[in-house]
């Protein structure tokens, strides 16, 4: 019996995915403040909605923590509103700014510059900022080059096969940094990398109604090889 289609790794599942849907687009700032901002601007909002109220953020308040802190709560929550519950998002976004200015003393960039694990645990004080969420931040602002995958670019590689999913999102999580081996340790490659999975979790392999039909990942991936039956279980997000 002829052996079936190889299962992909990851540099050429990327490799399809640049071919499929071209140079993804990058966060609007590379500023960390801005990165921790854009996390919270806008709560369970679509990153674009998230990316337009930043720069509406940008545009009416300002981004500063003293700027954040001397805005009316009229004002936040009219940038907030992109997503649900604008009063807990502009409390949030408060929170940030008191945080950069009590803790760090207005300057988190020396946080963050202190050593990796020194930054992730910086970067954990602020609301909506997890682990995951420190890695993206650190990834982003050019200062390691994690993976970082959201809940989209984890279900894509468990599908792939090249992670396991485990009963724990940490632990699936967990298990990326194993599977980014892959790739060059370098910022750009880590970054697009992201990206691209992201993208391509949001488009194609949905957690819902995947489009297995028209992904190019489909002859390498193990859940579009699955019997129909067999596709029940998948990273949540």
């Amino acid at each position: 019996m002829p052996a079936g289609p190889k299962a992909l790794s990851l540099s050429e599942a990327l490799l399809r995915l640049r071919q499929a849907h071209g140079a993804p687009e990058a966060p609007p700032t590379r500023d960390p403040f801005e990165l921790i901002l854009l996390e919270n601007v806008a709560y369970l909002a679509s990153p674009e909605k998230r990316r337009q109220a930043l720069n509406r953020l940008r545009e009416t308040i300002g981004t500063s923590p003293e700027a954040l802190l001397s805005a009316s709560s009229t004002a936040l929550e009219a940038v907030t509103a992109s997503g649900i519950l604008k009063g807990v998002a502009a409390d949030k976004l408060r929170a940030c700014a008191e945080i950069v200015l009590d803790r760090f003393d207005g300057n988190l960039d020396a946080a963050l510059n202190a050593g990796v694990d020194a930054a992730k645990r910086a970067l954990r004080a602020f609301p909506g900022i997890g682990e995951p969420g420190a890695e993206k931040v650190l990834l982003f602002s050019g200062r390691h080059p994690f993976l970082a995958p959201e809940s989209n670019g984890l279900r894509v590689l468990a599908r792939l096969g090249l992670i396991r999913e485990e009963a724990s999102y940490a632990k699936t999580y967990a298990a990326s940094r194993k599977a980014a081996e892959d790739l060059p340790q370098d910022l750009a490659a880590r970054q697009e990398a992201h990206l691209l999975l992201q993208l391509h979790g949001q488009t194609v392999c949905k957690r819902s109604d995947p489009r297995c039909g028209i992904c190019p990942l489909a002859p390498g991936c193990a859940y579009a090889r699955a019997e129909p039956r067999a596709r029940t279980r998948t990273v949540k997000g």
